[in-house]
């Protein structure tokens, strides 16, 4: 098989445009583009993932180096901005666990200290990042990270390369993503604040029976391990809620 030079640099250049949305993209997912995770490990992740994906959307590229050095990089621009695009609406879906967590941990006083010292926010941070790492885990457990993989196929529909970016329709699933997730958080966290509304009338009623009982020492343990109990009994469901709002969301990107 004889490879050309001119069919050589069509391919670099479609490779390099596809690395630049993917990685993007990649960079940006939850649990994946996180901290954590080495960078050498996102980049190799990456380059697989492009190196997969180029022979499937060649087709949308141009075929033909550009003239000049800067609609080269006004194309690869585009590129990382869709990516950048696509990998902030999954994070938006990966919220409405934090959501959750800094309500659960509001009612069921795991955020008391935040009350009384506002720079104190790592309580209801800590919740929020275990459900975070819950869900990652699921996803990753029942086969949904194959989403995200097709989200990136899918992006070449929503914003094919060369086109213009559809800023209003992007914004519009935004604000859509946004709704739904903190919807969705407070939904998850519906049973604690009915929990916690109950404690509180039953201690209240409680203080005006006993005005010499120390009504916070009594039922501040209580709310804790009740809501713990609850949490026990409640996390299947709720994590099975979050991966069908999950797998919902992320299919309208394929």
């Amino acid at each position: 098989m004889t490879v050309h030079l001119a069919n050589l640099s069509s391919i670099v250049l479609v490779y390099a445009l596809v690395f630049s949305r993917t990685g993007a993209m990649i960079m940006l997912l939850p649990s994946i583009g996180d901290a954590g995770i080495p960078s050498r490990v996102r980049l190799a992740l990456a380059l697989a993932v492009s190196f997969a994906m180029t022979p499937v959307v060649a087709h949308a590229y141009p075929q033909e180096m550009p003239q000049s050095a800067m609609a080269f990089g006004l194309m690869l621009a585009q590129e990382v901005t869709a990516g950048i695009l696509v990998g902030l609406m999954s994070r938006i879906i990966m919220s409405a666990l934090s959501v959750a967590g800094s309500v659960i941990a509001a009612q069921t006083g795991l955020s008391y200290a935040q009350s009384i010292d506002p720079s104190m926010g790592e309580q209801s941070a800590i919740l929020g990042n275990f459900l975070t790492m819950l869900g990652a885990v699921l996803i990753f457990a029942t086969d949904l990270h194959h989403l995200a993989i097709g989200a990136i196929q899918g992006s070449y529909t929503l914003i094919p390369p060369g086109a213009a970016l559809p800023t209003g329709d992007m914004a519009e699933l935004a604000t859509r993503l946004v709704s739904g997730a903190f919807g969705l958080g407070l939904q998850l966290a519906a049973p604690f604040i009915v929990f916690a509304f109950a404690v509180n009338a039953a201690t209240g009623l409680l203080a005006r029976m006993m005005p010499q009982l120390q009504v916070f020492f009594v039922a501040m343990p209580i709310n804790v391990l009740f809501g713990f109990m609850l949490m026990m009994l409640l996390i299947g469901s709720m994590m099975t809620v979050f991966l069908n709002f999950y797998a919902t969301q992320m299919a309208n990107f394929g």
